[in-house]
């Protein structure tokens, strides 16, 4: 799951983008906003977008160690919580979701 910081001069689906090919290898068409998500002990708000492969070619880079595809029941396994669930709130087509987390957990809805 890319990440990273946005350029000055770039929207938040180009910066998607350009994450995800730098990341992966994989070109992406940038559909649409599925979660926002805090860490509460960061002060860190990340976006979550789902997106459609557009081409290129799987590679890992510095920033990742493996690229997989993988369904909802290897995320949760092989996930963090606080990572699964955003992967998991993209796939459910419910959103936007509006989430925070400690970095570990996530915080109980009232």
């Amino acid at each position: 799951m890319p990440g990273g910081v946005l350029e000055l001069d770039e929207s938040p689906e180009q910066g998607v983008s350009r994450e995800v090919w730098e990341e992966t290898g994989i070109h992406v068409e940038v559909d649409e906003l599925t979660g926002v998500y805090k860490n509460t002990a960061r002060g860190i708000v990340a976006m979550v977008f789902r997106c459609k492969p557009s081409g290129g070619t799987e590679r890992t880079s510095a920033e990742s160690t493996a690229v997989d595809w993988l369904t909802p029941e290897q995320i949760t396994e092989r996930m963090s919580e606080v990572y699964a669930i955003r992967v998991l709130d993209a796939l459910d087509e419910a959103g936007p979701h509006v989430r925070s987390h400690d970095g570990r957990r996530l915080a109980k809805t009232p």
